[in-house]
């Protein structure tokens, strides 16, 4: 990781694309850890965690992590999901938070040296090169590990540094004997699959 000791820095997670990500290389996030690394290194002065929220239902399988999260040193970014039915009956939900993450990395640049993002999203290429323009580093945590990779071409190259987060599975993967605890195992899979990046 490429993070100095004196720099400002905040994680931005696009939530949906690294449970996508996770889930392609076959490994579960214990974001305790996560958390806990990214606190030894530098000055962490936020992560933040964004996702879209089905409203109006009585259940929502992400609903235990969004609130573990809260309790736990992250800052939960969420709005409404819109829910539909695609031409092949199943249902979908569309919850694209780009914008509110986007906005979120502008109003804090000034207080930051470098812009961690987890996320492969190639509509984030345009911001990587806006925060460069400030003087900031941009560093993409993805992966290429899959096929196709989970990371745009565009945004990998913009990245001052691009880091495959199968690399980081044994720093901040939950440890197989960990997913039976009732305190951070979340069932989220039906919700986060259904959802459309659009």
């Amino acid at each position: 990781m490429h993070i100095h000791d004196h720099e400002r820095y905040a994680l931005f997670i696009d939530g949906a694309n690294l449970y996508a990500t996770a889930k392609a290389l076959n490994f579960d996030i214990d974001y305790k850890r996560l958390l806990s690394l990214f606190q030894s290194k530098g000055r962490l002065i936020r992560a933040l965690y964004y996702t879209a929220l089905v409203e109006d239902q009585d259940y929502s399988p992400i609903r235990p992590l969004i609130d573990w999260l809260d309790y736990n040193g992250y800052s939960i970014v969420t709005k409404p999901a819109k829910e539909f039915t695609d031409a092949s009956g199943r249902r979908k939900i569309k919850g694209n938070m780009d914008t509110e993450l986007t906005v979120d990395v502008m109003e804090m640049m000034p207080h930051l040296d470098h812009v961690v993002l987890f996320s492969g999203d190639g509509d984030f290429r345009s911001l990587a090169e806006c925060v460069q323009r400030h003087g900031r580093r941009f560093t993409v945590i993805s992966t290429m590990a899959t096929k196709p990779p989970m990371v745009a071409d565009e945004l990998r190259r913009q990245a001052d540094h691009f880091v495959d987060l199968v690399d980081l599975e044994k720093e901040i993967g939950r440890e197989r004997a960990d997913r039976g605890k009732e305190d951070e195992s979340f069932d989220y899979d039906d919700e986060y699959d259904e959802f459309e990046d659009v």
